[in-house]
């Protein structure tokens, strides 16, 4: 489970090389809502839950019964989809936390926007002279393409933390925002309902302030709801009804600023109930791969190592070319997927995952099944109770997996129904409707 500190990355000079502009482009913004499966609001009366705003979509503009994501289905690689149009390998993405085998970068996420490979919707929108702002949007520290910045980030998840936003922010904004909204920065430090309703709050404020030709915005209390108490349930439902009110309340403020604004509902990944922990960690310290300090239970070294993607898991080789480790991790792992109790869907070597679109850095992928989880304990079972009730990561052939996307809005089609439809395409949508060019994405755009 994570935390959220958000602060403001310095705002730097031109790209050079303005993008072709249409006459008829219209203000984006995109409303990411964390962990939202498609049918909670499809199938939203059949679930008892209260979504008037989300279900408007459905009517008023189209929409994807299912949106087809990347491996693994965690939150950052998808995000970077969204708003690059290209899978992991391309932009370069591959997990929610950097391969960091001996732990010497203390769970460091992708925080930086450096280590995107490619161009984003940020990047064609700045180019053309555009506004661009964000809040909240995972892998934007510092991205020089966002004029008005509230990245997501967060290191010790104590509130000395919320210094950093006067380290990083554009200056004066954070005191801006909450001279217009009558409340501290701080109200977005957590996951709960009430944060996402300070998320929408802090967003409106800024949007009306910059009038932006693109904004993103990143609510979570869905996902953090149902990591602690898992999907389907009431305290799952609760979150998902309060971000309706927060995405009401931000798409009306928004169109009070641009009434021609096209509003983007955008999901990352599903869910799936989790009972067990799969602790990999263990049999790849008992074959020798690993070599644990028996004193201080912390890796000292390593040939093979699983990387820990929540419903599946990654093993990176520390020589990719070592053809006897690579056969022993072969062996070993196709030995574990035999047994059922290990709750392992499939094994997946490097050409697959190629193909899938994965980490570049992966010799093999671990699919574990829906209620397995990987976990991180070092000397216990290989296999224990879960530790959290909910989770996602596992590979996008899960429909469980499934993520969201509607979107409405001036010549949007109304009551269009989209079928599955892959991640890819919807930046170059986007792009589109904005009249900004994306010409690395992969897909075409949905209309």
């Amino acid at each position: 489970m994570r935390k959220f500190l958000f602060a403001t990355a310095a705002v730097a000079a031109l790209m050079s090389g303005p993008a072709t502009t249409q006459a008829n482009a219209n203000p984006v913004l995109m409303i990411s809502l964390d962990g939202l499966r498609p049918l909670d609001i499809i199938d939203a009366d059949k679930r008892g839950l209260k979504v008037p705003n989300l279900r408007a979509f459905m009517t008023d503009g189209a929409y994807a019964q299912g949106v087809k994501n990347v491996l693994p289905t965690v939150t950052y690689p998808d995000h970077t989809t969204l708003i690059t149009g290209v899978w992991p390998d391309v932009h370069g993405i591959g997990n929610n936390v950097k391969f960091d085998p001996l732990g010497k970068n203390y769970e460091g996420w992708y925080w930086y926007s450096s280590d995107i490979k490619v161009p984003t919707l940020w990047d064609a929108v700045h180019n053309s002279g555009k506004v661009v702002a964000s809040l909240d949007w995972p892998v934007s520290v510092d991205n020089p393409s966002i004029d008005y910045d509230v990245p997501e980030y967060w290191r010790a998840f104590q509130p000395d933390d919320l210094k950093i936003i006067h380290a990083l922010t554009t200056r004066g904004l954070p005191e801006q925002l909450e001279k217009t909204t009558g409340m501290p920065m701080a109200a977005m430090f957590a996951e709960s309902p009430a944060s996402d309703l300070a998320r929408a709050k802090f967003s409106a404020a800024l949007y009306a302030q910059v009038k932006p030709e693109f904004m993103t915005v990143h609510m979570v209390s869905i996902d953090g709801n149902q990591h602690e108490f898992g999907p389907d349930t009431p305290k799952a439902h609760e979150a998902i009804e309060t971000v309706d009110t927060a995405v009401g309340n931000l798409v009306a403020a928004a169109r009070k600023v641009s009434p021609d604004v096209v509003v983007a509902i955008v999901s990352d990944h599903g869910f799936a109930p989790v009972e067990h922990d799969v602790n990999l960690m263990v049999p790849f310290i008992e074959a020798g791969l690993i070599t644990v300090d028996p004193a201080t239970h912390k890796v000292t070294d390593w040939k093979a190592e699983p990387w820990d993607a929540g419903g599946s898991e990654a093993v990176v080789l520390k020589d990719p070319n070592d053809a006897a480790v690579k056969k022993q991790v072969a062996d070993l792992l196709h030995k574990l997927a035999a047994d059922p109790a290990n709750g392992i869907a499939q094994v997946i070597d490097k050409s697959t995952v190629q193909k899938m679109g994965g980490a570049v850095e992966a010799s093999f992928w671990v699919d574990f099944e829906p209620g397995y989880e990987g976990g991180r304990q070092l000397v216990s079972a290989m296999v224990t109770a879960g530790s959290i009730k909910g989770t996602h990561g596992y590979f996008p052939t899960h429909p469980e997996m499934r993520a969201t996307f509607m979107i409405e809005g001036p010549g949007i089609p109304k009551g269009k129904k989209l079928g599955e439809i892959d991640m890819r395409a919807i930046a170059p949508t986007l792009a589109k409707v904005m009249g900004v060019s994306l010409p690395t994405a992969k897909q075409k755009p949905l209309f």
